[in-house]
């Protein structure tokens, strides 16, 4: 993004090779987004003829200055960009347009044509940029309300303190705001507070005299120093925190010491805790660590929110058993998962009437011989069959697990006659299944699955 050096650097081109020449043609663009304020015929009338005479830049914000109003005004948003024809503005990004490189740009905004042949061109890929035609640029906003230039109105040593002290924000937060100082933004903010050792969270407010006066003596430094070197940044100096800013966090280093990233005046903040900490009152206050960890668990921690654990991983099973209401939550963690009311913990034949539809008529599935289940669970398992046991000997509103239908009863005696002993005496079984009604049978029974599954499920006689 381009920041005060990158226009800085912009304007002194223009300056040096187009002021005293006249406008020979001009073309802008019909994007309504980017032109403001005025048509695109009007905008070209206006230019034709008129001579350029200087040019003007405050904060990140240029205009020219032309033989009579009005006059064409510049705010470069994110990728706005100045480019001569045969001349090298900057170098922080391709400014040297060559013969074989599309001309004017698909994304030009406004195309200037000199009289000697010169070709200006302003372009904008992202479209945040504004171009204006106005009768004076200075007096109008968004440049009449910015504050004193960082670069050429820099604050005395008493001016810059005396109006931090009045400041109860963060400090980074501060120096991004154009009404307070014009021209610095996200890097150039960060790189000051590094070679100043300042916290970019710490109040303004709180800062000693001795930093403020270091922080003003770096601003002055960086603006100068990516001034001088026209915005190249490999020309900047070595120690600065700008080499090492954009690499990922867990791997940017500067002097061997780990770079941080947090969020600070809205903005991502490079910064170096070892050099840079927190003083006073805000020093037990650790900033919140910016990192692809923290949005998976937010997302994790969204999409469970019913979880206690919501930031460990969830298996499938998990994820199934918790899209399922269960109203007995009694179990660890509230959760109950389906029981498998299809094995046979004996390792026998399942067979019935209904698993005979289950499996497509009359075809049987013998079913594979599970492990043993734990102590705990096997003697649960007992208690419950010889409660139903007796309470069904009794008459009581419990039934027994369901049995086999009557017209399968005969053909799987000799395949299960040796499973009667986990189910008790099988000849009284059978006389108390006879003398209950069927349709009271089965509303038992349903009762009986809905109480242990929170649904009605089908179970095969074991």
């Amino acid at each position: 993004m381009p920041e005060l050096p990158e226009v800085e650097a912009a304007r002194r081109a223009i300056e040096d090779h187009c002021t005293g020449k006249k406008i020979r043609r001009s073309v802008i663009a019909d994007d309504p987004k980017v032109i403001d304020g005025v048509s695109p015929s009007d905008f070209q009338a206006a230019l034709l003829g008129r001579t350029i005479v200087a040019a003007h830049r405050k904060g990140k914000n240029m205009w020219l200055q032309l033989d009579s109003p009005p006059f064409p005004s510049f705010q470069f948003g994110m990728a706005g960009a100045i480019y001569i024809k045969g001349v090298p503005v900057t170098k922080y990004k391709r400014s040297v347009v060559n013969d074989t490189d599309e001309w004017p740009s698909k994304y030009s905004k406004l195309f200037i044509e000199l009289d000697d042949g010169l070709e200006l061109s302003f372009t904008d890929k992202r479209r945040f940029a504004k171009v204006r035609l106005l009768p004076n640029p200075a007096s109008v906003p968004p440049i009449s309300e910015l504050g004193p230039d960082a670069f050429l109105e820099p604050m005395t040593i008493d001016e810059f303190v005396n109006s931090l002290s009045k400041k109860k924000i963060g400090i980074k937060a501060l120096l991004l705001d154009q009404s307070y100082i014009s021209g610095i933004g996200n890097w150039i903010a960060d790189e000051v507070l590094y070679q100043a050792k300042i916290h970019p969270l710490q109040t303004a407010a709180t800062l000693s005299k001795d930093s403020c006066v270091a922080l003003s003596t770096c601003i002055k430094e960086v603006i100068g120093k990516a001034v001088e070197v026209g915005a190249d940044s490999s020309q900047f100096p070595s120690n600065w925190i700008f080499h090492s800013r954009e690499k990922k966090p867990g791997k940017a280093f500067i002097d061997g010491k780990k770079i941080e990233f947090i969020t600070a005046g809205g903005r991502t903040t490079a910064y170096v805790p070892e050099v840079q900490k927190l003083s006073g009152s805000q020093a037990t206050k650790a900033p919140i660590k910016l990192g692809k960890q923290t949005t998976k668990k937010t997302e994790t921690a969204s999409a469970f929110d019913d979880e206690e654990d919501a930031d460990e991983p969830v298996s499938d099973e998990e994820k199934n058993a918790m899209s399922v209401p269960l109203k007995n939550s009694s179990q660890r963690g509230g959760k109950k998962h389906p029981v498998d009311i299809k094995s046979n913990r004996r390792g026998k034949r399942n067979v019935g009437a209904e698993g005979a539809d289950d499996n497509g008529g009359d075809q049987e599935e013998e079913t594979k011989v599970t492990n043993n289940p734990p102590a705990r669970a096997k003697s649960k398992q007992s208690k419950k069959d010889g409660e139903d046991q007796r309470k069904g000997s009794r008459g009581g509103k419990k039934a027994p697990a369901k049995r086999k239908s009557k017209e399968s009863s005969d053909d799987d005696h000799d395949d299960d006659s040796s499973g009667e002993d986990s189910c008790g005496d099988g000849e009284d079984q059978k006389k108390v299944m006879q003398k209950r009604p069927k349709n009271v049978e089965q509303k038992v029974k349903e009762k009986v699955e809905i109480s242990r599954s929170g649904r009605p499920q089908k179970k095969r006689a074991k």
